[in-house]
């Protein structure tokens, strides 16, 4: 059996989460956290009816952690939170999967130096839907032969969401990037703005919006779109606790949806 824990258990993703793991064979919920509803059963929070785990508070992370016995640690809540309750986890010896997006560079070095440093399993990912994940693939496969043509990401997320661009958009910028030998990005346009062979990157916020992705590859006299359009969260719910019995199973270290889908 795969103990598995959760923060932010009382939002949106925390609920789908728990909801995919009580559906989920081989699995429990050993543990949940947040900073309201502290003591309340997480399952009649989330109205799954009883599940006999409290909500802990966040702030007692490391001693709920160790007499839970979990295993794996998931993680959708704010950058802010994560690069402090994640290195924590990793000094418990629990596995980390972190779906949180907006960090810097300095916290994500800080979350990989944790898994590194304590020898656990974990992975980051701007996205856990798997449809994403193949939506990467194909973008790196395009992009050798579409190289010539300008590319243009633009992501649309509801009107709550805190980052922008998104994850999953610098993800793919990445990615596009990487095949082409380096890009410059440009996060929107205005003003005098001549196109050079920049990726541009464009968000838009605007109602509830679940997560579209298009990437634009344009010439002369033709261009191809590639997109991914998220219908729910549970795209990104299923994919975390797929992703969380993996990285249960795995050796230490720093781990991709790439590696966990055998792309």
């Amino acid at each position: 059996m795969i103990n598995i824990a959760i923060t932010g258990a009382s939002g949106k993703m925390g609920k789908l989460i728990l909801s995919n793991i009580l559906k989920t064979e081989g699995v429990r919920l050993s543990a949940a956290f947040d900073l309201v509803n502290i003591g309340e059963d997480v399952g009649e929070t989330a109205q799954l009816g009883s599940l006999n785990v409290p909500i802990s508070d966040v702030k007692d992370i490391e001693s709920v952690l160790k007499s839970s016995d979990t295993d794996v640690l998931v993680d959708f809540t704010i950058a802010g939170a994560t690069v402090v309750n994640a290195p924590k986890a990793a000094a418990c010896g629990v596995n980390l999967v972190i779906g949180t997006t907006g960090f810097t560079a300095e916290q994500k070095a800080t979350i990989e130096d944790a898994i590194l440093k304590n020898n656990v399993a974990g992975i980051i990912s701007p996205n856990y839907a798997v449809g994403v994940n193949v939506f990467f693939r194909i973008l790196k496969e395009a992009a050798r032969y579409l190289g010539e043509m300008d590319v243009e990401i633009i992501e649309a997320h509801h009107n709550q969401k805190k980052d922008a661009p998104s994850g999953t958009a610098k993800k793919a910028a990445e990615v596009i990037s990487e095949a082409l030998g380096g890009k410059e990005y440009v996060y929107g346009r205005e003003g005098l703005a001549p196109r050079g062979r920049e990726i541009g990157i464009h968000a838009v916020r605007g109602g509830d919006i679940v997560g579209d992705h298009t990437v634009l590859f344009a010439g002369d006299g033709e261009r191809i779109e590639i997109k991914h359009q998220a219908h729910s969260r549970q795209a990104f719910a299923g994919g975390a606790v797929k992703a969380a019995v993996w990285i249960a199973r795995a050796n230490p270290g720093i781990y991709t949806m790439e590696d966990i889908l055998g792309l």
